[in-house]
């Protein structure tokens, strides 16, 4: 598949990317894909933010390929039973590890613990082994769980524009290979799907 054969939804951490962070830059670049922003103020909690996936998949006319980083990841997982059948691909970045609180001052309230199951979709888990809000071996067993591709991203800490990753072209690279391996999508049962939901 080719990313214009597909809508991408881009999910943030908790905090919005930046012009500076590759997740605007690749909205930017690529002509399908969407920003879906989190909820402001009192409907900043996981369920309100999960339910604005949702919505932003359940308009989508394309096999949605989910583009998430940091506190993107739970909330996508989060919003799983919501999303029917339209899901082509989950491409996953710096996921944290939500189990240790420690390691993170913020939080969406009513966060729930990561599936520990395959995920109906083929996905990519992507870590860097210095990444402050996630052992690199959880990333690891999290790949494998949930039956991921799972990329060695090095030293190459939370991978955001701090960390030196504006344009992250190695990124982008990665992430045209994977959608070039995925199957195509079975679009009679997908749209099915979708006319049960709506």
């Amino acid at each position: 598949m080719k990313a214009n054969e597909v809508d991408i939804l881009i999910v943030p951490g908790y905090i919005h990317a930046d012009e500076e962070h590759w997740q605007s830059r690749w909205e930017a670049k690529l002509s399908t894909a969407q920003y879906v922003r989190r909820p402001d103020g009192a409907g900043s909690a996981a369920e309100d933010w999960a339910a604005g996936l949702a919505a932003a998949v359940k308009v989508c006319r394309k096999p949605v390929m989910l583009v998430a980083h940091a506190f993107g990841v739970p909330l996508v997982l989060q919003a799983l039973p919501q999303l029917g059948g339209t899901i082509c691909g989950g491409f996953f970045v710096s996921p944290p590890d939500i189990a240790k609180t420690a390691m993170h001052a913020e939080k969406p309230a009513g966060l729930a613990p990561y599936p520990l199951r395959p995920l109906p979709f083929p996905s990519i888990v992507i870590a860097a082994r210095d990444d402050p809000f996630c052992d690199f071996a959880a990333a690891e067993k999290l790949a494998e769980v949930w039956h991921s591709l799972f990329f060695d991203a090095g030293l190459s800490g939370h991978i955001d524009a701090q960390s030196g990753h504006g344009p992250w072209p190695e990124g982008l690279m990665i992430f045209s290979r994977f959608l070039a391996h995925l199957p195509e999508p079975d679009r009679a049962k997908a749209a099915a799907q979708k006319e049960e939901k709506a």
